[in-house]
């Protein structure tokens, strides 16, 4: 068993060959967000050490799993520190890839940059594949400006995500809904119906369901989505709010549940009952997740057990990595209509999951969420929001670190103080004098982390305040602008990814090459583990 100072090593070869096996695997990226998106590993799963134990228990809920954790060579204390923390978790089979990911590439295998690999390539498999009809931003601009045009052009990405920018005119419908939806938002059979995302995947993946589940409209995939509408120099909208509709009457549902059904049997998918993944979840030997596909609003009413995470259909398919950790794993699906959950679980089939639809969740009952404890605090105290300008009075002699989102603290912070985040926390208080420590940021549960680090190093005096850039502001003392933090040490985030929705036309171009070529970067095994088609 591997002790606090004696880390468990997996060679690279080794790795490789477990990632293919039958036998479960959480393979965690423990780097930080932008770290990560650089380049990883295909199958990998981002947790960053900022935030380990605070998704671990959900990512990762049987602590026999055997794990492998990496990084790389900048941050090798962290995994080690990351490995010491899921020791101390309980977690019993975890192992360091040996000379992380360097070690990996010198091996001969490939690094991906990007997040949500295995889905995005899948998304572009199931185009080839299905040969899902497509029309570009230009054709689409001019059927939205022909008045003899039966058309609806659907956003299936989350709301929140769609108010950022979406084509004008519009709905949100997220992919997830639309096998319940689609009848109330284009009920004449000859209507059009376009889907788009921001990029490729779920238009492909929205289409195709639709198309899959046998509605009699022309539906296309809009191609490139919202980035392949502005590098047409077309203008987007912004703030939107028009929306799927959010009661279906009730005389539809048998039909719908009869098209999803037929869904379920093209694909072979299991319906199990409350008493078999009551056995599953009793069995040691491997993880089940619990997932409710619902909306928000549905998931929130509590009507589902509490040991079901939320999981939006449409994300789920999308980013599966944000909710499962453990490859090999068994994914159970629920929902309350019997028609999303269906649908939901065709798409999860293909990318190669072993998952179930749950036929009476209501009958599950309570079961515990094994979430883990936050860490007890013995020295660290809470300086409310209010109170933070006479707390720095008192203290003028105090260590102030930032840790809210690095694209905030470079905005403003407070004058003097640095920017930190878990991992680079040791390097700048080393050589330090045990003064007091004062730690902001907007989350009480990674403060908590951060203040139980400088505990275990000794530290006796520390305090944390949880504010947002309102209370900064609020609270009368001088503020500094932050823009010469260099993008490296902003390590928490992705600039590959969010640079292009920021005006960036050139990044948008690159985001969407990278994604078009993202089949060609994978090897025969990694192309295996997916089965698209009945």
């Amino acid at each position: 068993m591997m002790n606090e100072s004696t880390p468990r090593y997996v060679e690279a070869r080794d790795l490789k060959t477990w990632i293919h096996d039958e036998a479960e695997l959480a393979l965690l990226d423990v780097r930080e967000h932008g770290q990560f998106g650089e380049n990883h590993l295909f199958f990998a799963v981002p947790l960053p050490y900022s935030e380990l134990e605070l998704h671990i228990a959900r990512l990762v809920p049987r602590t026999g799993t055997r794990m492998a954790i990496y990084g790389d060579a900048r941050t090798e204390s962290a995994v080690l520190a990351a490995a010491r923390v899921l020791h101390g978790l309980g977690y019993s089979q975890v192992h360091v890839l040996r000379g992380g990911i360097e070690a990996w590439a010198e091996a001969g295998y490939a690094t991906f940059a990007g997040v949500n690999l295995p889905s995005k390539t899948f998304g572009e498999i199931a185009e080839h594949v299905y040969h899902t009809p497509s029309v570009s931003a230009g054709k689409l601009h001019e059927m939205l400006n022909d008045a003899s045009e039966n058309l609806i052009v659907l956003d299936g990405r989350p709301v929140a995500e769609y108010r950022k920018m979406n084509i004008p005119g519009a709905i949100c419908c997220p992919n997830g809904e639309l096998a319940l939806r689609i009848g109330e938002l284009a009920p004449d059979p000859r209507t059009k119906i376009v889907i788009n995302c921001a990029g490729r995947t779920r238009s492909i993946i929205g289409a195709q369901t639709l198309i899959n589940l046998g509605i009699p409209n022309e539906v296309y995939a809009l191609e490139n989505g919202t980035q392949g509408w502005y590098l047409a120099d077309l203008p987007l909208e912004h703030q939107s709010g028009r929306v799927y509709p959010a009661q279906v009457p009730a005389h539809g549902l048998d039909a719908l549940r009869e098209r999803a059904g037929r869904l379920r049997d093209k694909f072979a998918l299991p319906v199990v009952d409350a008493a078999q993944v009551r056995a599953w979840l009793a069995d040691a030997s491997r993880n089940v997740f619990l997932c409710d596909v619902r909306t928000e609003e549905e998931h929130q009413q509590g009507d589902l057990p509490a040991l079901a995470q939320h999981t939006p259909g449409g994300q789920l398919i999308q980013a599966t990595d944000q909710y499962i950790g453990v490859r090999k794993a068994r994914i159970v699906l629920c929902d309350t209509d019997g028609i999303r959950a269906p649908v939901v679980a065709s798409w999860l089939k293909q990318l190669g999951w072993d998952v179930s639809l749950l036929a009476d969740p209501q009958e599950l009952g309570e079961l515990p969420t094994g979430a883990a404890p936050a860490p007890a605090l013995a020295h660290t105290r809470e300086v409310p929001a209010e109170q933070l300008a006479a707390f720095v009075a008192a203290h003028p002699d105090a260590a102030i670190l930032d840790a809210r989102p690095s694209a905030r603290f470079r905005q403003a912070s407070l004058r003097g103080a640095a920017w930190t985040i878990r991992p680079t926390l040791p390097r700048q208080l080393a050589g330090r004098p045990a003064g007091p420590v004062l730690l902001l940021g907007d989350s009480r549960a990674r403060l908590g982390l951060l203040a139980h680090d400088l505990e275990q190093a000794g530290r006796r005096d520390i305090h944390l305040c949880v504010l947002d850039d309102a209370a900064l502001r609020a609270s009368g003392l001088p503020l500094a602008d932050n823009a010469d933090l260099p993008d490296e040490a902003c390590i928490d985030y992705l600039f590959f990814v969010h640079d292009r929705h920021d005006g960036n036309k050139e990044a948008a171009r690159k985001y969407l090459e990278w994604e078009t070529n993202l089949v060609s970067q994978i090897d025969e095994q990694e192309r295996r583990t997916f089965s698209v088609g009945a």
